[in-house]
């Protein structure tokens, strides 16, 4: 996808991967929606990148909040093209140490930001890019979603993490299809 004009969102968008990728986009003619949690950050990068950046705060895993963000983009750039999926957690802990067992609630948490806020992101903005004429290419949008070489080889102390991203893996091709 030529994505000059094009809109995307991109979750985790005020800090790391996802900021790199805001301000590569929008180096290339992209518009994004910055999806971020932490307002701070996501505003200063959104002044930062101009009238080609909005922020929006959005944790993914809340449905309101990423219908909020795809309505931002829609209402500020006229569309929505693609989501980059760049938010996502890490929890270092092993399975048992010597204060006990890996909290089940810090394993959940993992998940649910990781793969359910992926594949939360990727249902509603599928939704809404559904809604679009094809472009002349015939593509409606594009996802990108980011996983690690941890779900493959995780490391000790990675077994949330490494779960969850290859949780990301599996599910990428279904989707594509």
């Amino acid at each position: 996808m030529d994505i000059a004009g094009k809109t995307f969102i991109v979750t985790g968008g005020g800090s790391g991967l996802g900021k790199g990728t805001c301000e590569v986009f929008t180096a290339a003619g992209a518009n994004v929606v910055i999806a971020d949690l932490k307002p701070e950050e996501g505003n200063a990068l959104a002044a930062a990148l101009g009238k080609q950046a909005v922020f929006a705060q959005c944790d993914v895993t809340n449905e309101d909040q990423v219908r909020a963000a795809i309505a931002l983009a829609r209402d500020t750039f006229g569309g929505l093209h693609g989501a980059i999926n760049c938010a996502g957690v890490g929890v270092a802990m092993k399975v048992v140490n010597k204060t006990g067992a890996h909290p089940l609630d810090l394993f959940n948490f993992c998940m649910n930001v990781n793969v359910t806020g992926t594949f939360n992101v990727i249902r509603l903005c599928a939704e809404s890019m559904m809604q679009d004429e094809p472009l002349p290419s015939g593509e409606r949008g594009v996802f990108v979603n980011t996983a690690s070489v941890a779900a493959y080889d995780g490391q000790i102390g990675q077994p949330a993490y490494a779960a969850s991203k290859g949780a990301v893996v599996a599910m990428t091709l279904p989707i594509a299809r």
